[in-house]
């Protein structure tokens, strides 16, 4: 019979893998000490400073603005020699104020966040109705950023911007955007309401970031709706938020005062409310291009029909001319309102064919449905 052989670690052996053991763990845990202590060392280290570099000076000195507004002339660490800029954003030491740190041009607000910015599909062709005012677009917009060697040559400058006044619904964002199509050019959008009631104390700033944004995207077209909101006739009043939209309202004329009329922005703006608006908006050098966006007349109406009509499967009962009578007053914005209803028409009875009921239908309800918001507007107000 073959004998099993059992192997006796020795109790010397058994200390010694112990203590190589001991050894690697007691090295381990230096490290995880020495790295605890290296971030215990980081939360004592006190914060930097943010601070504007306003100009530079020889031996590696420069002047700075902190948020405050104060302002302190301060030594530059020697890796900077040479590497700061006016306008630059920089980390300064909390005691000397020592700059340690480039952090790249400043920017006086982060406006991408705040407004639309877009390149536009939108043809003139897909707009109906309005073959008049498509042509004061052109003209202001459209030419001088196309072929401005034409203005120079006459010797004549364009207006800087254009106003479009109008009821709502009535096409003024899809103008604006189907000049950008046509000059390819950058579309930043802004709502005036939204400008002065989320940016209370920044309403101003706001402006000349967008102003600044546009001219870095250029060419470029700033569109401001509800241009009203800020441009309201003044007031002699003193509540904060007043002044506020005041402040805004300057700063928005210094900006398009500092517009040149044959630059590569250009500006658009919209209201539904022209008779309130501040003469100083609408002077000559400024809005001096004026117009009016009128509600569709028959032709006009049949061919926004046509538009929206074109992708649609129309039954041969379907008279465009007879349909646009019933429509008379609509708005285009309405006009469209109406399609998608016929087609929810032919839906819920399960069909893709509309037919001359189906309009008649859609016509009727969105009629009701504006007496009863003219109803309710009247009553909130």
């Amino acid at each position: 019979m073959e004998s099993n052989d059992i192997t006796v670690e020795s109790p010397t052996y058994v200390h010694e893998v112990e203590e190589t053991d001991y050894r690697e763990e007691n090295i381990l845990l230096k490290i995880k000490l020495a790295e605890m202590r290296n971030e215990l060392m980081r939360y004592k280290i006190p914060p930097l400073l943010v601070a504007e570099v306003i100009d530079t000076y020889p031996q590696n000195r420069c002047m700075v603005r902190l948020k405050n507004g104060n302002e302190f002339y301060v030594n530059v660490d020697a890796s900077l020699d040479k590497k700061l800029k006016s306008a630059d954003e920089v980390l300064v030491e909390q005691k000397s104020l020592t700059v340690i740190q480039k952090l790249g041009k400043k920017k006086h607000f982060d406006v991408s966040k705040y407004v639309i910015v877009e390149k536009p599909n939108i043809k003139w062709s897909q707009i109906g109705g309005l073959k008049k005012e498509i042509e004061e677009l052109k003209e202001v917009i459209e030419l001088p950023l196309q072929k401005p060697e034409l203005f120079k040559k006459i010797g004549i400058e364009p207006p800087k911007g254009i106003l479009l006044y109008g009821h709502p619904g009535t096409g003024k964002t899809l103008l604006a955007k189907a000049a950008a199509t046509s000059t390819n050019a950058t579309f930043i959008e802004i709502v005036g309401s939204e400008l002065v009631q989320k940016f209370i104390g920044q309403g101003a700033k706001l402006v000349k970031s967008i102003f600044e944004m546009a001219r870095e995207k250029a060419p470029a077209i700033i569109f401001i709706d509800e241009i009203d909101s800020i441009a309201a006739t003044r007031m002699d009043v003193g509540t904060s938020g007043e002044r506020e939209v005041q402040r805004t309202f300057m700063q928005l004329l210094a900006e398009i005062d500092g517009f040149e009329p044959l630059g590569n922005v250009k500006l658009i703006a919209a209201t539904n409310r022209i008779d309130i608006l501040d003469t100083a908006i609408t002077r000559p050098g400024r809005f001096d291009r004026l117009v009016f966006i009128p509600t569709p007349d028959h032709k006009g109406i049949v061919d926004i029909l046509k538009i929206h009509t074109k992708n649609m499967k129309l039954a041969e009962d379907v008279n465009l001319d007879k349909i646009s009578k019933k429509m008379k007053g609509m708005s285009g914005a309405e006009i469209r309102a109406v399609c998608i209803e016929t087609g929810y028409f032919a839906i819920r009875e399960d069909r893709f064919i509309v037919t001359d009921k189906d309009f008649n239908k859609a016509v009727a309800k969105i009629a009701v449905e504006e007496i009863e918001r003219k109803k309710d507007l009247s009553y909130m107000g």
